[in-house]
C-alpha cells in the first residue's frame, strides 16, 4: 500500500480532488449560500451518514453548497415531507457509502502501483500527486459509468408497456436462493477460504440471474434476492442457479425458492407477502431443490419447458397454510 512518507501528500490531494475544492463554508455558510434552511442542510448530512460538526464549523466546499442546490432542484424531493426527504437521502447514501467502503483497498493499490511504474528521476511529490488523481479519476469514471447502464436497465423495466413510470407496485417474480450450513462453515474457513466461497457464490449467481433476463436485488452473506418480471425468466433463473452451482466445486448445496404477484418496490429493495412467501420457501426447501409458490406454478403451469410438482402443505412462520411445489426442467423438452 501507500508508504508511510506518501500519506499525507496523498491525503492533501484526496481533499482537493474528490472535495473540489478547499473547506471553506460552515453549515450555516453553506444554507445562504445555496438558498436553503440550516434546518434542511442539518437533515441532509446526518440522512447521507456525514460526521456531525458544529453549525460554524469550516467543513464544507463549493461541491456541498452545489449538492444542495440539485437536491432542490428535483421537485419530487423538494415537495416532500422531511421523512421522505431523510428516507431518500438516507438510502442514497447508504449504497455510495458501502460502495466507498470496498473501494478504498482498491485505490490506494492502485496509487501504489502508478508510483511504483513512476520514471526514474521524477519528482516524487508530483508523482504522488499525479498517481492519485489519475487513480481516482479512472474509478470515477467506472463509477459512472455502471451507474448510467444499471439506471439506463431500470428505467427500461419500468417504462416497459404495461406499467406506469415510477408506480410502486409491480407484478414480479421474486426468488431467494441460500447456501445450506453456512454458519457451520464459516466456523471452520479461513478467511481467505470464505472469501473465495463467497466470490464463488456470488459471480455464479450473478450470471444465472442476468444471463436469463432477471436482476439482483442485494446479496447479503449467504444469500442473493432476485426479481424477474416474466415467471418462466425466475424459473429458468431459479433452475440456472441450482446447475450453475453444482459445477463449481466446494460449493455447498443452495436451497432454492420464488413466488409470484404484487410486490413494493422501495429504494430498489420489495417488499410484500410474496417476498415473504418465496423467503419462507427457500427455508424449508431440501437441499439442491427449486420451489415455487402456487401463483407461480399456475403461471408456469402450461409451460412445456418445466416439471411441477405438488407438495404438502406446510406452516411457516406467518403463513399457517403454504402450499409448495418442486420445479424441474422437463426432461422431454429441457
Amino acid at each position: 500500500m501507500v508508504p508511510t512518507e506518501n500519506s499525507e501528500l496523498v491525503q492533501s490531494v484526496v481533499e482537493s480532488y474528490l472535495l473540489d475544492g478547499p473547506r471553506r463554508y460552515s453549515r450555516n455558510e453553506v444554507a445562504a449560500q445555496a438558498g436553503a434552511s440550516t434546518q434542511l442542510t442539518g437533515r441532509l448530512w446526518a440522512a447521507l451518514g456525514f460526521p456531525a460538526v458544529a453549525d460554524d464549523a469550516v467543513d464544507y466546499t463549493d461541491a456541498d453548497v452545489a449538492a444542495v442546490r440539485n437536491f432542490r432542484a428535483l421537485n419530487v424531493l423538494a415537495s416532500a415531507d422531511s421523512r421522505q426527504q431523510a428516507a431518500t437521502v438516507r438510502t442514497l447514501g447508504q449504497g455510495v457509502a458501502r460502495l466507498a467502503e470496498w473501494q478504498v483497498d482498491l485505490v490506494l493499490a492502485e496509487i501504489d502501483a502508478r508510483i511504483a511504474e513512476a520514471e526514474p528521476g521524477t519528482d516524487p511529490a508530483e508523482t504522488v500527486r499525479t498517481a492519485t488523481e489519475a487513480a481516482i479519476s479512472t474509478l470515477e469514471h467506472l463509477n459512472v459509468y455502471a451507474w448510467r447502464r444499471h439506471l439506463a436497465a431500470a428505467l427500461a423495466r419500468s417504462l416497459d408497456p404495461g406499467t406506469t413510470a415510477g408506480e410502486s407496485v409491480r407484478e414480479l417474480a421474486v426468488g431467494f436462493a441460500d447456501m445450506v450450513g453456512y454458519t457451520r462453515l464459516t466456523r471452520h474457513l479461513h478467511p481467505d477460504e470464505l472469501a473465495m466461497l463467497l466470490e464463488a457464490f456470488e459471480s455464479t449467481t450473478t450470471a444465472a440471474i442476468t444471463e436469463n433476463g432477471g436482476w439482483v436485488i442485494k446479496n447479503v452473506g449467504d444469500e442473493v434476492m432476485f426479481a424477474a418480471e416474466d415467471p418462466a425468466d425466475a424459473a429458468r433463473i431459479a433452475l440456472a442457479i441450482q446447475e450453475s452451482t453444482m459445477m463449481v466445486g466446494g460449493t455447498p448445496d443452495l436451497r432454492v425458492a420464488l413466488a409470484y404477484g404484487p410486490v413494493l418496490q422501495r429504494f430498489g429493495d420489495l417488499y410484500g407477502s410474496v417476498v415473504n412467501i418465496a423467503s419462507r420457501l427457500t427455508g424449508v426447501a431440501r437441499p439442491g431443490t427449486v420451489l415455487v409458490d402456487d401463483e407461480a406454478a399456475t403461471a408456469l403451469a402450461d409451460n412445456p419447458q418445466f416439471d411441477i410438482r405438488n407438495l404438502r402443505s406446510v406452516r411457516v412462520r406467518g403463513f399457517n397454510r403454504l402450499r409448495p411445489h418442486t420445479l424441474r426442467r422437463n426432461g422431454k423438452n429441457g
